[in-house]
């Protein structure tokens, strides 16, 4: 089948080509063979669209208690190549998936389509149109690079590229990105099935650096600079299930709002951290030491994110990389998410050691929920390569990835 643009084509379009500098890394006859490819079978008034994945700084289990995060849109993302139709039809081609089509105006919700991208977009198309947006038809094909399985949300990646297709093709780009972040969540929610906060949707819809305050039901939140592009991330899947854990992070959050219990209120947000620590004692004798360890944990990491934009914004690159490494720490000792009650094979403490006592790690946390899956260490970028070769000799080559912070959000790439 023909394709709409070939890689020579759009590699003479300057706005593409600058375009495509800016959102990736790799070489740019990559870029344009990799979108080029997905115009096969579409006609010539193609637009393409792009999605990232995103990574958790620093802010690990705060969200759920009201607490500060910093998160980031990655340079992994679902690209797209997208036809309007005058159709009441979405089809929805990725590769190595089957494609499928949903009519627009059919969107019940289906538990047994939980966990499917077809429930994604039941959900989104759904989202707009209780809110009164307009929706339509489109064919859209996509590939993604962001791995599953990792935590860095490829499901929001996929919720936001549809919002962003949907407002680009019938709202004239008037919807403002946490809506479009909220729309995702209530997708994820109630039609894919995974209870989520808004973390991901929001650092995905934003882009760039995320500086967020859960305090309110739709987060404030604001850009934080990034001129550390001399700097890599690296996530590592270290292995284990996150099926069986769904206590253990219950376990989390239940602990956290029992102690802020003791002072009446139902976060630890709510909560003075004068009023915590002068109370150590009696919160020991009426709670177990681990839920006032987590609960210490809170306030401290609430206060590392708070010097951590300070560091960003005085482009402070010592401190900011010492303060995830902090926030990693915490998390191994107080919050206790590194692996689960009882287990004693421990991949995140084995990964963690491994990535500590490698001279070219600058800083290295348990990344997202813990327990089990993954961590994220950070090196110069010049240092990458070697150091991501190192690690897949021991962790796999489909365990390591090497990766860069992206400056935009989902985005129609004009």
């Amino acid at each position: 089948m023909a394709r709409a643009l070939t890689k020579e084509t759009i590699l003479k379009n300057v706005n593409l080509v600058r375009s495509f500098k800016e959102l990736y890394t790799n070489p740019l006859d990559e870029t344009a063979e990799r979108y080029s490819r997905l115009t096969e079978g579409l006609t010539e008034n193609v637009r393409f669209f792009s999605s990232p994945g995103r990574a958790e700084l620093i802010g690990n289990h705060t969200d759920h208690n009201h607490g500060l995060v910093i998160a980031s849109s990655i340079d992994l993302d679902v690209a797209c190549a997208v036809n309007k139709t005058d159709s009441d039809t979405v089809t929805v081609c990725s590769e190595g998936f089957e494609p499928f089509t949903v009519n627009v105006f059919d969107t019940p919700v289906d538990p047994s389509a939980f966990g499917t991208s077809r429930a994604i977009l039941c959900g989104v198309l759904q989202g707009f149109k209780v809110r009164g947006y307009k929706v339509g038809g489109f064919v859209a094909h996509c590939h993604s690079t962001i791995f599953k399985g990792a935590g860095v949300s490829s499901s929001s990646a996929f919720e936001l590229l549809l919002c962003e297709i949907l407002d680009a093709l019938y709202n004239g780009d008037k919807i403002d990105f946490a809506t479009k972040a909220i729309i995702s969540r209530f997708a994820e929610n109630v039609y894919f099935g995974k209870p989520s906060g808004l973390m991901d949707q929001l650092t995905i819809a934003r882009g760039g650096v995320s500086y967020m305050n859960f305090a309110n039901e739709i987060p404030d939140s604001e850009n934080a600079p990034w001129n550390f592009d001399d700097l890599s991330l690296v996530i590592i899947n270290c292995g284990g299930d996150h099926c069986n854990l769904t206590d253990e992070y219950a376990a989390i959050r239940y602990e956290m709002n029992e102690v802020a219990g003791f002072f009446g209120k139902e976060v630890l947000a709510e909560v003075e951290e004068k009023d915590f620590f002068a109370a150590l004692a009696e919160l020991k004798s009426k709670y177990s030491g681990r839920a006032v360890l987590r609960s210490m944990h809170f306030f401290d990491e609430n206060n590392r994110v708070k010097q951590a934009v300070q560091a960003l914004n005085d482009n402070d690159k010592d401190r900011f990389l010492s303060l995830v490494t902090a926030s990693g720490l915490s998390s191994y000792t107080l919050l206790q998410n590194c692996y689960p009650v009882g287990d004693t094979v421990q991949d995140v403490p084995f990964g963690l050691a491994i990535c500590s006592h490698h001279p070219d790690t600058l800083a290295v946390r348990v990344h997202g929920g813990g327990f089990a899956g993954t961590i994220l260490s950070v090196v110069e970028t010049q240092k990458l390569d070697s150091y991501t070769n190192y690690m897949k000799k021991i962790f796999g080559n489909t365990n390591v990835f090497g990766i860069k912070i992206r400056p935009y959000g989902a985005i129609e790439i004009k």
